[in-house]
């Protein structure tokens, strides 16, 4: 598979995921949030609650499953992203929520139609 189709079945999959929240009540605050230390595919609000979301999305289960490929090293960064998401200015009012860490984990069967799996609560930070 090549770069732009990875890129392309990524970015389906992170559209899957943002409706998939929005169907459950959730408010998408930021996509792809970017910054020197990770990234955070999506971050989310309910009532009382931020949840910052990683989104892994396969074709195939030949190497694993999407949820297991989510491991300590790309949780830390996660971690750090999700950090730093709440010290820019813009964040104050998002600091006095329970915080969450979910992944979201999507795999198209061979016709195309995807699976979701969404974990709650997947990881905790280290610290």
């Amino acid at each position: 598979m090549s770069r732009d189709e990875r890129q392309a079945t990524g970015l389906a999959g992170e559209d899957l995921a943002a409706g998939h929240l929005e169907s459950l009540g959730y408010q998408i605050i930021a996509r792809r949030y970017r910054v020197r230390v990770g990234e955070i595919d999506l971050v989310a609000r309910r009532p009382g609650l931020l949840v910052f979301i990683e989104v892994k999305t396969r074709r195939q289960t030949r190497f694993g499953t999407p949820a297991e490929s989510v491991r300590r090293q790309k949780q830390e960064r996660i971690t750090r992203a999700a950090e730093q998401f709440l010290q820019r200015p813009g964040a104050r009012s998002l600091r006095d929520l329970s915080c969450r860490f979910d992944v979201i984990a999507i795999t198209f069967d061979k016709d195309a139609k995807a699976r979701i799996e969404h974990l709650e609560d997947a990881f905790r930070p280290g610290f």
